[in-house]
């Protein structure tokens, strides 16, 4: 049989395999792992997997690539960021390290407030150009799937002009884009009123009302006339359509009555369900956000042992994302650790973000993720891998290296999988493949 491409003379093949499931417990120890393996590809597709003799018997190809005893493992997948902006927050990085702390800056109308500033500024055109720099360099770092949220207009022409931008990123672009809906990622400065003031003024519920009500529906309105909806006048078969809704429920942003709300709006329009939990504060919404069928719920610095509990015994994916504790210079993080052992299924992530986490680099976030919060590099590979792309609704189609899967490849600088969290501040991804092309 022929194919496109064959990959051959790998040192390590590290398949991620999971078989259809989410990795938990002891699984996240097993990264699949081949000695003298190879891999053929056809149509984007994984077609076959084993050992190099046996590939070479089966298929024939013009394109046949020397991984050099290199390592060979599933292109990452980036499962919480938010890379559509305009802007930075410099000044914002000099006060955290004179002591501000996260909610001090965002109460005194900084923090995400100012980067929705900067963001309603600028043209769509803006945005896509600066957010295409960002995705340039993660995919460079080995990201070939990356979920991207709005939130940085909350308004709804600046959220809707957000969303767009994703769209057409994934359009031209070579990673793969899931859309969130953050319009709930904080309360705009003029809906920062108390409820039911004599003035008549606009408060955080307010704002509630005009997510569920307007901007939901025009989001869902806006996903449907896109690419990633699906047409049958698309030369290739799009990205499996997930679009999420999200909320950020924390002190100074959403309780948990209003982001419980904005969840059930989106998912009566069929969105699925991922939540900003238990970060800096735990006001119940890991159990809230689980209990509604959460695909994932993200940070968990303050979930509770009884939540883990109810984690583990879920479908739901706990994300963590250390690069903002380090950003932040704090010395307590996600007790992921403990969630494994409890039988959490876990993925990491950057968090990708011009505030909490401007770091565009899985691979460090998996080193910090390591040290900090004592993961094996066995399973910080599989918590960036097959777990990531569960947390982004896509398991069935990429995060391993399996029969069926997109081709989505990487080659590493080295003999050892475990260099990716052993040494960090560089890049060991030699080669990135996407669906069977060398990128």
């Amino acid at each position: 049989m022929n194919a496109d491409l064959i990959i051959h003379n790998i040192g390590q093949l590290i398949t991620c395999a999971s078989r259809g499931k989410l990795k938990k417990g002891a699984a996240m120890q097993d990264v699949g792992f081949i000695e003298n393996g190879a891999v053929a590809v056809v149509g984007g597709e994984i077609v076959s997997i084993g050992k190099a003799e046996e590939i070479h018997e089966s298929f024939k190809s013009e394109n046949v690539l020397d991984a050099q005893n290199k390592v060979v493992c599933p292109a990452f997948v980036e499962c919480h960021t938010h890379i559509v902006f305009a802007g930075n927050r410099l000044d914002e990085f000099e006060l955290k390290i004179r002591g501000a702390d996260y909610l001090e800056i965002l109460a005194g109308g900084g923090g995400i407030i100012s980067t929705v500033k900067q963001t309603r500024q600028a043209s769509l055109a803006e945005l896509i150009e600066q957010s295409q720099k960002r995705l340039d360099k993660m995919l460079r770092l080995g990201v070939a799937t990356c979920e991207v949220k709005t939130g940085y207009g909350l308004d709804t022409e600046t959220e809707l002009k957000i969303l767009e931008a994703i769209f057409e990123l994934n359009k031209t672009h070579p990673v793969d884009l899931v859309p969130t809906f953050l319009a709930a990622h904080a309360v705009p400065p003029e809906y920062r009123q108390v409820q039911n003031s004599k003035s008549g003024a606009l408060s955080s519920n307010d704002y509630v009302d005009l997510i569920c009500e307007e901007m939901i529906p025009k989001a869902i309105d806006l996903h449907k006339t896109s690419h990633l909806f699906g047409s049958q006048n698309l030369d290739t078969e799009p990205l499996n359509p997930n679009f999420f809704i999200d909320v950020f429920c924390e002190e100074n942003a959403f309780t948990l009555e209003q982001s419980k709300k904005v969840l059930e709006a989106g998912k009566r329009y069929g969105m699925k369900i991922k939540a900003h939990v238990d970060e800096f504060t735990n006001l119940g919404a890991a159990r809230m956000a689980i209990e509604l069928g959460a695909t994932s719920i993200d940070h968990l610095d303050k979930i509770s042992c009884a939540e883990i509990d109810l984690l583990a015994s879920s479908e739901t994916v706990g994300v963590v994302t250390p690069t903002v504790n380090f950003n932040f210079g704090m010395a307590e993080f996600a007790d992921a650790r403990k969630m494994i052992d409890a039988g959490c299924a876990i993925a990491v992530s950057t968090d990708y973000n011009p505030g909490s986490a401007p770091c565009p680099s899985l691979p460090n976030a998996m080193a910090i993720a390591c040290r900090y919060q004592k993961l094996l590099p066995s399973e910080v590979l599989n918590a960036a891998t097959i777990n990531a792309a569960f947390a982004v609704g896509l398991g069935e189609k990429t995060g391993s290296i399996e029969v069926g899967k997109q081709a989505d490849i990487l080659i590493l600088e080295t003999d050892d999988y475990r260099d990716l969290a052993y040494e960090f501040g560089g890049n060991l991804v030699a080669t990135v493949i996407k669906k069977g092309k060398i990128i």
